[in-house]
């Protein structure tokens, strides 16, 4: 199912901004989208050591073998711009529970070029996984954010979301990058 967003709340919003399901083609997009988001959003917060060694080519490989692998349990989604790039990607499922898969949804990924921050495009795709997932009859959303990431952390309260007071370690090159969850109703 492919939607046109066209309801986006701010002014320098995109016009149009096709979301529509993630093929192997988008693999090199994606990649390059999770590096660059990776290494802007997480400079200060995670070793530089490590985020500058991200290699976009074999991240690419990565969303490749993902997408061939999977159950069809985690849904990749991107934002396609009207000139045909892509603006933004997604990926959710099932909530985790350690291996456990439980009757919640989760928010796996949600990455934009740095340039496209701010333009509408992520809370286009965040509402997408939410619709989604509230017609799936889903419950609630859960989603995992470093604690130092104060702009996203902003961004999904915007949206609804409220930290639930569960923390997590994340560990990236030896360093404890702690983790918060964060939680929206979608039901009741």
């Amino acid at each position: 199912m492919m939607a046109l967003m066209t309801h986006l709340t701010r002014a320098s919003a995109p016009a149009r901004v096709r979301i529509r399901p993630m093929t192997a083609d988008d693999s090199d997009e994606v990649a390059a989208m999770r590096v660059r988001g990776w290494q802007h959003a997480y400079r200060g917060m995670i070793p530089r050591a490590y985020l500058d060694a991200m290699d976009v080519a074999a991240e690419a490989v990565k969303q490749r073998e993902r997408l061939a692998a999977g159950d069809g349990s985690v849904v990749n989604l991107v934002a396609e711009a009207a000139d045909g790039t892509l603006a933004g990607w997604a990926a959710y499922g099932p909530y985790r529970d350690g291996e456990v898969r439980t009757g919640d949804g989760e928010l796996y990924a949600l990455y934009l070029p740095p340039e496209r921050i701010g333009q509408g495009v992520g809370r286009a795709l965040l509402t997408e996984v939410t619709d989604r997932c509230a017609a799936a009859g889903l419950p609630r959303v859960f989603l995992w954010v470093l604690e130092q990431n104060t702009r996203a952390r902003r961004f999904y309260e915007a949206a609804g979301f409220a930290a639930d007071g569960t923390r997590e370690p994340f560990e990236v090159a030896g360093t404890e990058v702690p983790e918060v969850r964060y939680v929206r109703a979608l039901t009741g």
